[in-house]
């Protein structure tokens, strides 16, 4: 069976190659999300190949730095400072600890909570990542600048505290609908 043809001759679906659609909204590369993921890629891709060399993903990582910033942390508080939903952050702690690299435990106060901790293993690990690590932040603040640097880094916790408010905001309105 044929495929019917549209008025301009094409099959329908993206159109020609080249032809540009009018939607109406933005640009698919000017959305916010898009720019925000094409710049963590470029970032990441500066990070990834250490990381690579010391057998970390990127999630790993993400969760050993945030238990350098604490002494014992609730496993809910890790899912939401790390930006990890519950399951990942299930198996990569798993992994983690099979490696030595945490230490979990069961909260005193409550049971039923989960407690984690970097261990001594995974502090010398990340002292091992940190000569490279900061190496690579101090080519990417030369080829950037300090300064727009740090005025990017303030301008992303702006954006983030201002659209914190605006959930604050939206939520206020949905409890006064019913």
């Amino acid at each position: 069976m044929a495929a019917k043809k549209s008025p301009d001759g094409s099959h329908g679906g993206a159109g020609k190659a080249g032809e540009m659609r009018s939607l109406p909204m933005r640009e698919f590369s000017r959305s916010l999300p898009m720019s925000l993921l094409r710049a963590r890629e470029a970032v990441m891709r500066q990070f990834r190949p250490s990381l690579r060399n010391h057998g970390l993903t990127e999630q790993q990582w993400r969760i050993l730095r945030a238990l350098t910033a604490v002494d014992t942390i609730e496993v809910t508080e890790l899912a939401r400072v790390a930006f990890l939903l519950g399951p990942s952050l299930s198996r990569i702690l798993r992994d983690l600890e099979a490696r030595d690299l945490i230490e979990r435990r069961t909260a005193k106060a409550d049971l039923r909570r989960g407690e984690v901790s970097i261990s001594s293993k995974g502090l010398k690990l990340i002292e091992a990542v940190a000569p490279t690590s900061e190496a690579i932040y101090a080519e990417i603040t030369s080829r950037y600048g300090a300064r727009k640097l740090a005025e990017l880094q303030d301008m992303l916790g702006e954006l983030e505290r201002g659209l914190a408010e605006m959930e604050v905001a939206g939520e206020a309105e949905a409890d006064t609908d019913e």
